[in-house]
């Protein structure tokens, strides 16, 4: 096993040869492990990145995003440590962010690793004896987790879910489940627990799938994963992405408010003495119907129940509604402001950074750069969004950071600047809200 504690710029140094996210306080830290050729171990290496919010308190839960099968999708697990919008609900609820990225070429058998039981569970969980140690957090082993993931890692999410359901505050399931491949014999069927029909679930497919060759599989499992748990009248629902194939579009914006809705849900309070998660009254919920429609509260909901989509809370519910029938949301509360702007002289230029968090509920697209009071420039001049929409951390098929990962600064070279130039940020979301404006910093500040 190697290892890597990683804080704060040094990690840009280890990590990146190009440009690297500014971090603030927080802290990152790094385990790896190559391929076993030991009995019930795993055979494939993995990577296991994770981020720890600043502050000490103990950890409330961990928040696992988990890429798909084959190289690509491996590579792009890398930087799901580094998503500033997925960081935003870590940091917000005091989780851990962990993005696992394992050593598959092509060629190898995804479910290797994608089949928690051929060894990446035993792993998984080593990672985290071995994260909490090297981080001095050792609640990390103990703490529960939020599971997404992609494809094959919604496939290894719907078998951890049989092995852990008592460690599992909910899950979302973006264009995958392993039910199909149990029940059709080509792995075997695992025991499903009770606990494990007591989880928050959403399956999230994307309607494209449903006459794709290679990727129909995603939606009929999303089906059959609905149907199977929704008739014992479990907490899960479906949320097709009318945009969307297998990649993941812009998911997350429904995503993330469902796994806030279910941390609140479930998450016992700080110091609270009883450490077990709380159960869930799926009575107390939201249900639509199956694919599209208005959600209403479970108590009023007169069609069948068993056959309905289910939703923790009504804002989820709000958000599911708007989701299903065009692939977005609205939000119009303006992002936070950027912070610790400062000036740095830089050949013939002025080199302006500053520090930012993403909107919780509309990630984060860019900054508007002010001198002045006058808006002289744009970071990115035009987010790139091949699928989903344009941020400022350019996304991935994979729901993760493209790389390279941009650096929140800003170099004016237009010249004319004066002791008395003063320099703003404002921060956009990915509905084009600004933000208010930072606070100003002049010529003679310091980083």
């Amino acid at each position: 096993m190697a290892v890597r504690g990683l804080i704060r710029g040094v990690l840009l140094l280890c990590l990146w040869s190009g440009p690297g996210t500014r971090l603030f306080a927080d802290e990152l830290f790094e385990v790896y492990y190559p391929p076993s050729s030991q009995p019930g171990e795993l055979v494939l290496g993995v990577t296991y990145t994770i981020w720890i919010p600043e502050g000490n308190a103990p950890l409330r839960g961990i928040i696992v995003h988990q890429h798909g099968c084959g190289t690509g999708a491996c590579r792009g697990g890398a930087t799901a440590a580094y998503d500033l919008h997925w960081q935003a609900l870590a940091r917000k609820w005091h989780c851990a962010l962990l993005g696992p990225s394992y050593h598959q070429q092509d060629s190898e058998n995804c479910r290797l690793w994608c089949d928690p039981r051929n060894g990446s569970d035993r792993t998984f969980l080593r990672g985290l004896e071995d994260l909490a140690r090297i981080s001095q957090r050792p609640e990390l082993t103990e703490v529960p987790w939020c599971l997404w993931g992609h494809s094959g890692g919604g496939f290894w999410a719907s078998l951890m879910q049989t092995l852990h359901p008592e460690r599992i505050v909910a899950i979302w399931f973006r264009s995958g489940t392993a039910i199909e491949a149990w029940e059709k014999g080509e792995i075997p069927r695992p025991e499903v627990p009770e606990a494990a029909f007591r989880i928050p679930m959403m399956v999230n497919p994307g309607a494209k799938e449903r006459e794709d060759a290679r990727f129909r599989g995603a939606w009929t499992g999303a089906e059959r994963m609905f149907a199977f748990y929704r008739a014992k009248n479990a907490p899960i629902g479906m949320m097709l992405d009318p945009r969307s194939g297998h990649e993941c579009g812009d998911s997350r914006y429904v995503a993330i408010p469902f796994f806030e809705a279910c941390l609140s849900l479930r998450l016992p309070a700080p110091g609270e003495a009883d450490k077990s998660l709380k159960a869930i009254d799926v009575g107390a919920g939201w249900l639509a119907p199956y694919l599209s429609g208005e959600a209403r509260p479970a108590q009023e909901y007169r069609d069948d129940s068993l056959k309905a989509t289910w939703l923790p809370s009504p804002g989820v519910a709000q958000l599911w509604s708007q989701y299903v029938k065009t692939g977005e949301v609205s939000d119009l509360a303006p992002p936070p402001a950027p912070t610790g702007v400062t000036l740095v002289s830089e050949g013939n230029g002025v080199r302006v950074e500053w520090t930012a968090e993403a909107d919780f509920e509309t990630g984060l697209a860019g900054f508007v750069i002010l001198r002045d009071g006058t808006e002289i420039a744009r970071v990115p001049d035009k987010p790139i969004g091949r699928f989903g929409k344009g941020l400022f951390q350019s996304m991935s098929y994979h729901d993760t950071p493209e790389k390279p990962l941009p650096r929140m600064r800003y170099l004016d070279t237009t010249g004319g600047q004066s002791a008395e130039t003063r320099y703003e940020v404002q921060a956009i979301n990915s509905l084009g809200v600004r933000s208010t404006v930072s606070e100003a910093a002049g010529r003679g500040s310091r980083p």
